[in-house]
């Protein structure tokens, strides 16, 4: 074989695992939010609207934004789904210290 056939197939092999192997990856994963949306599910679409899953339909999803206000999204228009927030105190704040007063040279 030649030499840089194999260097061609090396370059080849070394794009398939850096490009389009992770794509596959992040396509799958997008997949199964998209499966796993479920009514009561707190949701981001790609266009940054923050609502509640009010019901689901084959490719639709009624989003509740705001009280009272539910609008009508496509379901590949939700870029995330929003996991609730742990309940932590926030963290204590150091007390400042006062700065040193300024020591005052004797005049003599």
């Amino acid at each position: 074989m030649n030499p840089s056939f194999l260097i061609i197939l090396a370059l080849l092999a070394l794009a398939w695992f850096v490009l389009v192997r992770p794509q596959r990856r992040r396509v799958a994963a997008q997949e199964e939010l998209y499966a796993s949306i479920r009514t009561g599910d707190e949701v981001v679409t790609a266009g940054g609207l923050y609502g509640h899953v009010q019901s689901v339909r084959d490719d639709e999803l009624d989003v509740e934004i705001a009280p009272g206000t539910v609008v009508r999204v496509a379901r590949r228009a939700v870029a995330a789904r929003v996991e609730p927030a742990d309940e932590e105190q926030p963290e204590e704040q150091p007390e400042e210290q006062p700065a040193e007063a300024a020591i005052p040279e004797d005049e003599s």
